[in-house]
């Protein structure tokens, strides 16, 4: 065999070259192609956001802090009318849930001493007016004769004086003598007139005495209400409710029913901030229906017992749904400011004494800015500085999240709390 034969052609030999030399290059185009590739997925990787977080917007808005406090309601004043003398009941003009005027008869009694001595009374003031009158005739004679008399001694006088002889000096001293008895007479009868004068204002004050007392027979009502319990009937013995006799009862029980009292214990930390004169609102759940109310009055102290202070809230009733007993939330508003900037609760990171909040840039980078924060709701809390209106802030999840970052924002409505602090 011949060695040509078994060995390749100059032809074959130039195709292999060429064949080698495209696949060397075919492998270098690849992975230089595939080194630029792999460079600009970095590249867009490293620029690209790394998650999705909700976001929200810096608003101006009114904010107010409350609490709500628990009582009964009760009458603005409920008292037991007694009587002040002790008589029967003649007459009983109400019963359990009458509704009365002030100064309406209520029960009127029957009081048979009181009744002739009315009589009596009445009576001696007759006496004493025939005392008067006939004292007044007394003096009236009296003063005529003291002027009959003094007339004729003062001429007597007058004729011994100026023609001596003609009257004798004992007729002068006897004239003289008539009128001073006469005058005396007449210091008498005045003297008698006053002490019958002051006997008939004796008798008259007396009588008005009686009759005021007598007045009380009548049982009338010191303030508009409702009659709330009866305790006497037709006929019932009621003893004089001026002392302390276990024996007196009370003829009925009324409330005032216009007017109600709320009255609340407010917490210690609560007492800076209840003025007198603000406006509260007095839920009554039973009747499912809000009323509009007042803090009235107050202890203006702290009890050490409990550490809250007595507050009194006036809640008028002039439609009359309201009654004594029923439960009611009486809702304070501690603090109110309007049109302030505002960001919601969640938005807030508090580590120790530092509050910071997650702001997301124009360009999507994460920044952690700390804040100054004011009045505080279960919702929301005031911004003093720190943050413009406008800013976006992260309102979800913050756990993994730094500053710097690149997040993809996703605007969100923020849920508002309508709750407060009960007690």
């Amino acid at each position: 065999m011949s060695r040509r034969g078994s060995g390749s052609s100059p032809k074959q030999r130039g195709w292999l070259a060429a064949a080698t030399a495209a696949a060397v290059l075919l492998v270098a185009l690849a992975g230089s192609l595939s080194s630029c590739s792999g460079g600009d997925a970095s590249k867009v990787e490293a620029n690209a956001p790394t998650a999705t977080v909700a976001v929200t917007r810096v608003v101006k808005k009114s904010l107010g802090r409350q609490i709500t406090l628990s009582s009964e309601l009760v009458p603005f004043q409920e008292i037991d009318v007694y009587a002040k003398e002790s008589g029967y009941v003649k007459e009983l003009y109400v019963d359990y849930g009458s509704h009365v005027k002030q100064g309406q008869v209520m029960a009127t009694l029957e009081i048979p001493e009181l009744e002739a001595q009315l009589q009596v009374d009445k009576a001696d003031i007759r006496n004493a007016n025939d005392e008067v009158t006939r004292a007044q005739h007394e003096l009236a004679r009296y003063q005529a004769l003291y002027k009959a008399l003094h007339l004729e001694y003062t001429r007597l006088n007058g004729v011994f004086e100026s023609q001596p002889g003609i009257v004798a000096q004992q007729e002068v001293d006897d004239a003289q003598g008539k009128d001073l008895a006469a005058a005396s007479q007449v210091d008498a009868g005045e003297a008698a007139l006053a002490a019958a004068e002051s006997n008939l204002a004796a008798a008259k004050a007396k009588l008005i005495r009686e009759q005021s007392l007598f007045d009380y027979s009548r049982i009338t009502a010191p303030f508009s209400g409702v009659v709330t319990d009866r305790y006497a009937n037709l006929g019932t013995l009621v003893q004089a409710g001026v002392g302390t006799s276990t024996q007196a009862i009370p003829i009925v029980r009324l409330s005032q029913d216009d007017l109600f009292r709320l009255v609340i214990p407010v917490p210690e930390a609560y007492v800076q901030f209840i003025r007198i004169g603000d406006p509260v609102d007095v839920r009554v759940p039973s009747l499912n229906h809000t009323f509009p109310g007042k803090v009235a009055r107050s202890s203006v102290d702290v009890r050490v017992d409990t550490r809250t202070m007595h507050t009194e809230v006036d809640v008028r009733n002039p439609n009359r749904v309201l009654v004594s007993g029923l439960y009611a939330e009486a809702t304070l508003t501690l603090e109110h400011r309007n049109d302030i900037p505002t960001v919601p609760i969640q938005a807030l990171n508090r580590e120790a004494d530092k509050t910071t909040v997650f702001v997301v840039d124009r360009d999507g980078t994460l920044r952690d800015r700390q804040v100054q924060t004011g009045l505080t709701t279960s919702s929301f809390a005031e911004i003093v500085s720190g943050l413009k209106e406008g800013e976006q802030i992260v309102v979800s999840d913050r756990s993994g999240l730094k500053d710097g970052e690149r997040v993809q924002a996703k605007m969100v409505d923020v849920l508002e709390y309508h709750e407060s602090n009960s007690q």
